[in-house]
């Protein structure tokens, strides 16, 4: 008899069509195993799909819900690195060609041919998912399920702030966006040393504006209320921003970056928009700067982060709004959606 499982399935290019549907527990391949999800946070690009305004291909029907962690229920015959019992988080790069430069290299988040769960191959906001060995990171006991189920945007903020961008002891650091990933890479920015960190966001960022000051940050603002470059060259010598993280993705985020960001400083851009810019990038030049893109994680990221989480050294009290059932998803999704909760877990 075949074995079945809930799951929360896209099943259609139009908004709102998502819905709870019964699947059959996946089957694995030598190389696979079976998780039981143990909790999958609510990223915004599930809530993108939710609405269908991803601006990324979509293989529908597809099972939702990338950032997971879970117990190991069964491994493939060639499973070596993992068995029966042993909890993990995921990487979310569930297909890669693992032979081209990007792969051989270890940055397999660039590999051309990558696709990920809850788009490209059914995701975890079910029972059970079926994830390549290569993915797979061991947690230990004293990681709740409800944090580990946060390594993904941390490691995505950690790419971005600790590896990709330069952050000294002492350092200036503005981040746009007070979304799940600006408030994470305001973390990585303290953890890296950062003397002070402002979070820039909007009216309808109250709560994330909160969460930012429940984190400690230095200033959290609302750019409608706060005039950010006043702000920022009334501190230390004037200058500006030595570095600017750009999580909101919209044009005119990536501008005001530009206004910020002091001569020979950096702008981190990890937020993605459809956008056009619509502007002039000559304060790039003119102030030379760098501007460094961001994208996903590797390897060596996921094993530092998870030694960060189990220290307890990235704070997601304030990041967690709401952990509930899978059948809590459309209240998570739209409280998301709203900005009602920064950042929702569901436990299937």
């Amino acid at each position: 008899m075949t074995e079945v499982m809930t799951g929360l399935v896209q099943y259609a290019l139009q908004p709102q069509a998502v819905e709870l549907r019964e699947l059959p527990v996946p089957e694995l391949d030598d190389e696979d195993v079976l998780l039981r999800v143990g909790a999958v946070s609510v990223c915004g690009s599930d809530v993108h799909q939710y609405h269908n305004q991803q601006s990324w291909p979509v293989n529908v029907p597809v099972v939702l819900g990338h950032e997971f962690g879970g117990v190991v229920a069964r491994v493939g015959t060639r499973v070596r690195g993992f068995k029966e019992g042993d909890r993990v988080v995921s990487e979310t790069a569930a297909s890669i060609c693992g032979q081209c430069l990007y792969c051989r290299a270890g940055e397999y988040n660039l590999c051309p041919r990558r696709s990920g769960f809850g788009y490209g191959t059914h995701g975890a906001m079910a029972e059970f998912v079926r994830v390549p060995e290569r993915c797979l990171h061991h947690i230990p006991d004293s990681l709740p399920f409800e944090r580990a189920a946060l390594t993904e945007p941390c490691c995505v903020a950690y790419n971005a702030v600790a590896v990709k961008s330069r952050v000294r002891p002492g350092d200036l650091v503005a981040v746009l966006g007070p979304g799940p990933i600006g408030l994470l890479a305001a973390e990585m920015a303290r953890i890296s040393g950062a003397g002070t960190v402002i979070v820039g966001g909007m009216p309808a960022d109250a709560s994330r504006l909160a969460a930012a000051r429940a984190l400690g940050v230095t200033h959290a603002v609302d750019g409608e209320k706060t005039d950010l470059v006043a702000l920022v060259r009334g501190l230390g010598d004037g200058l500006g921003a030595d570095l600017v993280v750009d999580a909101t993705g919209t044009s005119i985020a990536l501008k005001q970056a530009l206004d910020l960001v002091r001569p020979g400083g950096q702008v981190t851009k990890v937020g993605w928009g459809p956008q056009p810019l619509g502007f002039s990038l000559d304060p790039l030049v003119q102030k030379a700067v760098t501007l460094q893109g961001s994208f996903s994680h590797t390897f060596r990221n996921w094993e530092q982060v998870v030694k960060l989480l189990a220290a307890g050294q990235i704070n997601l009290v304030p990041i967690v709004s709401r952990v509930s059932a899978l059948d809590g998803w459309r209240d998570s999704f739209e409280g998301m959606h709203t900005g009602r909760y920064v950042k929702a877990v569901l436990q299937p």
